[in-house]
């Protein structure tokens, strides 16, 4: 019988399953750690991509920049840092939100997340507000390219924003499902980079869009247009 037995095993399967058994579990964490950077690089990317452009196309006559003589609407940039000053305050709320994570202070938490989405959804409204503000002073999005690069760089990172809005409700929701928000406090750092790295993103527009016809030419100049 026992020549049966021997012919009877299978020991390949039990190699496989020991060999599945010393797979280390995958960290999600790591992995969206991971998926973060890749995201960030790609935008990183389309935006400089779309700045080089910009100072390509501004090397044309029919460019006219949005700022440097008195009636061009960016001259005057108090509306446009109104608009950020919400935007650094989503990313400080962010960033507070984390530290009472970390401190175990659930109610904060959620408090200061919540602050974070109020501050974003106010600065895209903010900017639609700027759109017809700017439509309504005759500077549509076919009559210059300055124009047309406006509307297009603050629409690619409003859509950039809203979808980490949909990631971060959904972050905002397990606040209130979790006993507790220690848990949460790595997965809202991600959040908290990424609000930070459109923040970063938006002063450089906000500097390229305010800038004068000679800080435009200058720019151009040191890229080779």
């Amino acid at each position: 019988m026992r020549p049966l037995q021997t012919l009877r095993q299978k020991p390949w399967l039990t190699q496989a399953s020991e060999q599945l058994n010393l797979i280390p579990e995958v960290d999600s964490v790591a992995a969206a750690r991971i998926a973060l950077r890749f995201i960030l690089a790609v935008v990183g990317v389309l935006f400089f991509l779309f700045v080089i452009t910009y100072l390509a196309r501004s090397q044309y006559p029919d460019f006219q920049s949005l700022a440097g003589a008195p009636w061009q609407p960016f001259t005057d940039t108090s509306r446009l840092w109104l608009n950020t000053s919400f935007l650094i305050l989503a990313s400080a709320a962010m960033q507070a939100g984390i530290w009472s994570a970390q401190q175990e202070r659930q109610n904060r938490t959620i408090g200061f997340v919540s602050a974070a989405v109020f501050f974003t959804v106010l600065f895209l409204f903010a900017q639609l507000q700027l759109w017809q503000q700017l439509s309504q002073l005759g500077f549509y999005i076919s009559t210059n390219p300055a124009n047309s690069y406006f509307y297009l760089l603050t629409a690619v990172h409003g859509l950039h924003l809203v979808g980490g809005l949909i990631v971060l409700g959904y972050l905002a929701s397990k606040t209130w499902a979790v006993d507790s928000v220690t848990a949460i406090a790595k997965p809202l750092q991600l959040c908290a980079t990424y609000w930070h790295f459109l923040l970063g993103v938006w002063m450089v527009l906000f500097a390229l869009l305010a800038s004068s016809p000679q800080t435009i030419n200058a720019l151009a100049a040191m890229c080779g247009f």
